[in-house]
């Protein structure tokens, strides 16, 4: 899955005026050079807001490998210790995984290990993939994501994902099935902002 710009419009991306801005003087032309200056400021946030979503969804499918390779229930992550010996970490001691060979991952886990690992747990990627899966699980399908919720909320979150992981009757394709949910999710926000700047861009 990928995310394109697919709005239906001829976009300048360098804003340039058009030949008619050229001859325009006065407040007229300053009015056209600030519209283009606008116009140029919204194409590249969108253009920003695209590429974070592409980076969002490149995580999405690591972390499906990452389950891929082993799942686990009831900690963030599995590892291999100094001594040979698989060892588990949950959420407060995931630093005794950096460095160690990793062998199984939690829904949670696998997304934070998919984007570095635990020192990457607070990292926008992170959240926003978060975001995408809880609302891949909790929302109904088409419905926008809210971005951004309150740290409560998000902490919330993250427990709801990480009990719907450790329920009993849980699977490893549950859960790859979800991230790969997840990802459609990522495609259908990049169309819904494409289609909304379409329509502000005056396509």
């Amino acid at each position: 899955m990928t995310l394109e710009f697919s709005a239906q419009h001829d976009v300048r991306p360098d804003a340039s005026p058009t030949p008619d801005q050229t001859t325009r003087r006065g407040v007229r032309g300053w009015l056209d050079r600030y519209a283009a200056r606008r116009r140029a400021a919204r194409i590249r946030r969108l253009e920003s807001q695209l590429a974070d979503l592409r980076a969002v969804e490149a995580l999405l499918d690591e972390a499906r490998n990452v389950i891929d390779r082993g799942w686990i229930q009831h900690a963030w992550f599995a590892y291999v210790d100094e001594r040979g010996r698989t060892r588990k970490a949950s959420s407060a001691g995931a630093m005794d995984v950096v460095g160690r060979p990793l062998v199984g991952a939690c829904l949670v886990g696998a997304v934070v290990a998919a984007a570095g690992g635990p020192s990457s747990v607070h990292t926008q990627p992170v959240q926003r993939a978060l975001d995408l899966v809880w609302h891949a699980l909790a929302v109904e399908e088409g419905l926008p994501v809210v971005w951004c919720p309150a740290p409560d909320v998000r902490m919330g979150r993250v427990r709801d994902l990480t009990s719907w992981n450790d329920a009993a009757n849980r699977t490893a394709a549950d859960v790859s099935s979800l991230l790969l949910t997840a990802e459609r999710v990522a495609v259908r926000e990049g169309e819904r902002l494409s289609s909304r700047a379409a329509a502000k861009l005056g396509a």
